[in-house]
């Protein structure tokens, strides 16, 4: 049985073309990804904390790390990393060169170097990472289901507006209908959707792509969280949310030994949410003037009266590490249990919400029939 050699050659050329453009896609969805995600933090000073707890040194930990990693881009950095260490620098320096580290990270890490308990911080680290994205889970899966009801509510009254409205308005002119306010304003924002329907859906597009640019500006972050802090049920579930990463981050620099007025330095830094990070500065700026932790905390009404009382408390009895500790499993505890609330609450307020608009329609196309009933008897 002969060979089909043009076949052959055909077939292989058009694998190379799927594997040119599969390797295309791979890297434009890479490209969209972070390099050193939470998720990936998480794993990483998991790991690196139980490697380094078992014996192993630093070189080789990082070396285990960096081959099981599938990411060309995580696996680079981590091989910059390596390469920087075996050259005689720390390991706390060697990631303050990557922007994918943060400040809060290399204080942390340079601590466990100085003190011999850098598998005690790395397993810190994987802890605090873990439960932030526990947290962003809780935090869309309260939010998903709402969303996809709202969105599927919007797409029908937008359905309604679109098509349905324009047929009554026929109906109504060819009969010369006299038509009440309820139906004319109706009929105007059908009328908005039909001419510049598109334009809108044009100009949503681009602001949601916009706010990946827009994200990193100090004005838009303001404004976003501003907005995000009016919303019932929705606003208080993000600041308990910030809060509680807030309490994990000073009791993690704190059983490390850092200065309270350092760990709120960094904690600002790493925290990007506008209203905890306004008042941290203020904190801050109250404790370098000589006034307590507890009083910073009490001239900002972010930060509840419990909270205030616990960290006095620990200023008396010199407990942070563990009243902080205590502040932030309470936190989480609130976060689950609001987070299940905002999901059970939010659904039959957007699905009464709606229905009430879409009511709202159907009164104002009705409201003429009974004109036109006459008219036709």
């Amino acid at each position: 049985m002969a060979f089909q050699l043009d076949n052959i050659s055909k077939s292989s050329v058009k694998s190379e073309e799927h594997s040119k453009i599969t390797t295309l896609l791979e890297k434009e969805v890479i490209v969209l990804k972070k390099a050193f995600s939470n998720k990936i933090k998480e794993d990483f000073y998991t790991e690196l904390g139980v490697l380094l707890k078992a014996g192993i040194n630093l070189k080789e930990a990082l070396e285990l790390i960096k081959n099981t990693q599938k990411r060309k881009r995580t696996a680079a950095i981590l091989q910059h990393v390596l390469d920087d260490v075996i050259s005689g620098m720390s390991f706390s320096d060697a990631i303050r060169t990557h922007k994918e580290f943060t400040d809060y990270e290399y204080h942390s890490i340079k601590i466990g170097e100085e003190t011999g308990t850098l598998f005690k911080i790395s397993a810190q680290l994987g802890n605090f990472y873990s439960r932030k994205n526990e947290q962003q889970k809780q935090l869309i899966n309260a939010l998903t289901y709402p969303c996809i009801i709202l969105t599927t509510a919007i797409l029908v009254v937008i359905f309604m507006l679109q098509f349905v409205v324009p047929m009554f308005e026929d109906i109504f002119r060819q009969q010369n209908v006299e038509m009440p306010g309820v139906t004319v304003f109706v009929i105007s924002i059908s009328e908005f959707i039909k001419s510049y329907g598109l334009l809108l859906l044009l100009v949503l597009i681009i602001l949601f792509l916009s706010r990946f640019i827009l994200n990193k500006k100090r004005w838009y972050q303001q404004i976003k969280d501003s907005v995000i802090d009016r919303i019932p049920f929705v606003g208080n579930f993000v600041k308990m949310v910030y809060l509680s990463q807030f309490t994990q981050a000073i009791s993690l620099l704190t059983a490390s030994k850092v200065p309270i007025v350092n760990s709120i330095g960094l904690v600002k830094k790493m925290i990007n949410y506008y209203p905890l990070t306004k008042a941290l500065q203020k904190v801050e700026q109250q404790l370098l003037k000589g006034e307590t932790f507890s009083q910073g905390l009490s001239e900002n009404k972010l930060f509840d009266e419990k909270m205030i009382a616990l960290v006095k408390v620990a200023e008396e009895t010199n407990q942070t590490q563990l009243m902080f500790e205590r502040l932030n499993d309470q936190y989480n505890a609130r976060v689950q249990q609001r987070s299940k609330m905002l999901s059970t609450i939010m659904e039959p307020v957007i699905i009464l919400f709606i229905g009430l608009f879409v009511g709202f329609i159907l009164i104002a196309m009705y409201l003429p029939m009974f004109k036109l009933s006459s008219i036709l008897g």
